[in-house]
């Protein structure tokens, strides 16, 4: 498959500070990476700096062949750059539809089409941003990113904070976009396990750099890389621990 974003040697971060250092990364067309890594070690970075939001230093990013290094975030979003960031930055004085008329671009993303993904959207539609519940926003976030017909959707910590019904929820929609429709993607999540089921590549991101990538249903299984740099295998004993000792 084509490179669809290739990430160059970048060094990247906020007014003087560095967090970002020569990281390299690239993901073909129709690909999707989870992006990993515990708290601080520079995920939502990666994902700004793909968006324009953060300081560059130097390298280069390039999508579908085209340098959008010195591009500002909102000639990014036009060249194909969706981004749900952990805010959501919905509208939350405009209501679900017009959430979603307001930032339309032409292609197969239209309202029905997001209704048809999030039911509960479509059932207010003529809800106003702040009527929704954090999960109905989340899905708002979502549907307002690809109803702008993205080359490439990144999702920073899309399932953070959300039930469990609302997580399966919309795992099922990213699975939908990513699997059935195609749509190439970088998904930030603190939670593997949720995550790796749903991407076909894996990378993790500590102190700045990426310091390993596998196929996601590798990483899933390499449980020795997952606690050496997640913690998770850790975690996991923790819990059975807790289970145990109550029981």
């Amino acid at each position: 498959m084509p490179e669809l974003l290739v990430i160059d040697q970048l060094t990247a971060g906020y007014g003087e500070a560095t967090v970002l250092t020569r990281v390299s990364l690239s993901i073909a067309e129709g690909q999707s990476l989870a992006l990993l890594g515990r708290n601080g070690m520079g995920k939502t970075t990666l994902v700004n700096s793909i968006v324009g939001v953060t300081r560059y230093f130097s390298g280069a990013i390039r999508l579908d062949g085209r340098d959008i290094t010195r591009l500002r975030a909102d000639q990014r979003a036009h060249a194909g750059v969706g981004w749900v960031p952990q805010e959501r930055n919905i509208f939350k004085s405009l209501t679900v539809e017009e959430n979603l008329t307001a930032v339309a671009q032409p292609g197969p993303w239209t309202s029905d089409k997001v209704f048809a993904m999030f039911p509960r959207l479509g059932e207010r539609r003529r809800n106003l941003g702040n009527q929704l519940s954090g999960g109905e926003q989340q899905m708002l976030a979502v549907g307002r990113a690809l109803i702008l017909n993205p080359r490439i959707i990144l999702l920073d910590e899309p399932l953070e904070g959300l039930a469990p019904i609302i997580v399966e929820e919309l795992l099922a929609a990213l699975r939908r976009i990513i699997r059935e429709e195609g749509l190439s993607a970088i998904l930030v999540e603190q939670n593997a396990k949720k995550i790796l089921g749903v991407t076909d590549r894996a990378a993790i991101i500590e102190r700045g750099a990426i310091v390993h990538q596998a196929d996601s249903a590798a990483l899933a299984a390499d449980r020795a890389t997952l606690e050496k740099y997640l913690g998770v295998a850790d975690s996991d004993r923790l819990r059975r621990g807790k289970t145990k000792s109550s029981s």
